[in-house]
């Protein structure tokens, strides 16, 4: 029996990974710049959200107000997204729908989490009718499209905006860089754009602001204005 060939591995181990081998003043050096990197990071997304306070801050209320009204007339909240987006679309509909108390549970559902659905609409009919078909089987008056997109031209997010539009939904979006094609499409009521090219901090700010959409929309369910 052949033993292993351990020094093989170490070899291996050390093409991947080069600073877990490196000597004294090269390790140093490594993580003086992951730790110059990771301070440069936490900067920019603290001054990009402080940015969006300033940039966003009454519009976001105008919006969680109206997202309140839809709420109170028995109206739904349906989010949609794409890949990274997807998922924060599943997590403002959790947030929305199972809140941590005392705050309530409110109507929502993520349209990409539909699986079956969104692969057989994908493959039968074409991936840009996607959210538009569920929107147009599931949404109502009143209701709350909500959709994500790092770059606002998502071609998919485009067409059931306007298909939310044609419903007479609330339609709220969220986009990055200069808002693409999302700002100019005349069917968002409400668009926070997130000012960046740097798809991980528009996403990490979109994060924030979904969360204080939600917190505001509670606060006017609650009567705050």
């Amino acid at each position: 029996m052949t033993a292993p060939d351990h020094a093989g591995d170490a070899a291996d181990m050390e093409t991947l990974y080069p600073f877990l081998y490196a000597g004294g003043t090269r390790a140093d050096a490594l993580l003086e710049d992951a730790r110059r990197s990771a301070e440069a990071k936490a900067a920019e997304i603290a001054a990009l959200r402080a940015d969006l306070a300033d940039r966003h801050g009454e519009a976001l209320r105008r919006c969680a107000r109206r997202m309140a009204e839809a709420f109170r007339a028995g109206g739904r909240l349906l989010t949609f997204g794409n890949g990274g987006s997807s998922t924060d679309a599943q997590a403002v509909a959790r947030l929305f729908a199972g809140p941590p108390p005392p705050a309530p549970p409110l109507p929502a559902i993520s349209l990409p989490h539909d699986v079956a659905t969104l692969t057989a609409l994908s493959n039968d009919v074409g991936f840009e009718v996607v959210f538009a078909r569920r929107l147009a089987a599931l949404g109502r008056p009143g209701d709350i499209a909500l959709g994500l997109s790092t770059s606002g031209g998502s071609r998919n997010l485009l067409r059931a905006f306007d298909e939310a539009a044609r419903r007479g939904m609330v339609t709220v979006g969220f986009a990055g860089y200069d808002g693409g094609a999302m700002a100019e499409a005349g069917t968002v009521d409400h668009l926070f754009v997130v000012p960046s090219s740097s798809v991980h901090r528009i996403q990490e700010a979109q994060t924030t602001v979904y969360h204080v959409l939600w917190e505001l929309t509670v606060r006017a369910l609650e009567g705050a204005p």
